[in-house]
């Protein structure tokens, strides 16, 4: 990284937990036993694709270990910023860039996750996930993203001030996010609640209708949460003095 100036480029400098990684290990290699013992059972070798297709996830899996290890970065330069993933690249120029903030993780990450994780805003309220600035990559992530802004205010035409209309719109897209989440929640209560449904029906010798209870009921439910909450937290007025980050 150039002390003196925008230049900097940001790399996986902490690799996931080793426990991650021999669990999926361990389950693709379960996996592969398992279906090759059925493969091997079964008259005909109707799962004889099934061991190619684990191998070939393990495959994947190893390969985007690497790439992410030695190809994803996230670079600063005084034309932009280029978050570059495993495959695919996203770059925006400095007049794109609204605002660059450290935020807490999601509930229930985990310390398997990194627990403050940095997300580049747009001008329309849409935020990006910068993945390579955060707390496992960095000891200070709020330092570093507010020596960023500081060092790329001569690189842009505008000013790190907010603005009311943008932060309406990041608040909407927090509350939806906020809304999708509770709606996910909702839908897996809905799914339980439908198991005893389901036994009642079987012991009174009523028609079930599995795809009814499991599928429907659940994708409905969780949507008309999700869609109910947002309506209520969107006519609530915004609370003042909500952290905004390091700028």
């Amino acid at each position: 990284m150039d002390e003196g100036g925008v230049e900097r480029e940001y790399r996986r400098r902490r690799n996931p937990p080793l426990t991650q990684l021999l669990l999926l290990g361990v389950i693709l290699l379960n996996a592969l036993i398992q279906t090759s013992r059925v493969s091997a059972d079964r008259d005909g070798g109707g799962f004889r694709w099934a061991p190619p297709f684990i191998v070939a996830l393990m495959v994947l899996a190893v390969v985007r270990l690497a790439l992410e290890r030695f190809r994803a970065h996230t670079r600063v330069t005084a034309a932009g910023i280029t978050a570059q993933g495993p495959v695919r690249a996203r770059s925006w120029t400095w007049s794109e860039v609204y605002d660059i903030r450290v935020e807490q993780a999601p509930r229930g990450s985990g310390r398997t996750a990194p627990q403050w994780i940095t997300y580049l805003y747009d001008f329309q309220g849409r935020r990006f996930l910068l993945p390579h600035i955060n707390d496992w990559q960095l000891d200070d992530p709020y330092a570093e993203v507010a020596e960023l802004c500081l060092a790329a205010a001569p690189y842009r035409s505008l000013t790190w001030e907010r603005r009311p209309d943008v932060e309406e719109r990041i608040r909407q897209g927090a509350m939806r996010r906020r809304a999708r989440v509770w709606g996910v929640y909702g839908g897996l209560v809905a799914f339980i609640l439908m198991i005893p449904v389901d036994f009642w029906l079987v012991l009174t010798e009523r028609p079930d209708h599995p795809l009814v209870l499991f599928v429907c009921v659940p994708l409905v439910s969780g949507a008309v949460f999700a869609a109910v909450l947002q309506w209520y937290w969107s006519a609530r007025p915004p609370r003042s003095g909500v952290a905004q980050g390091p700028n």
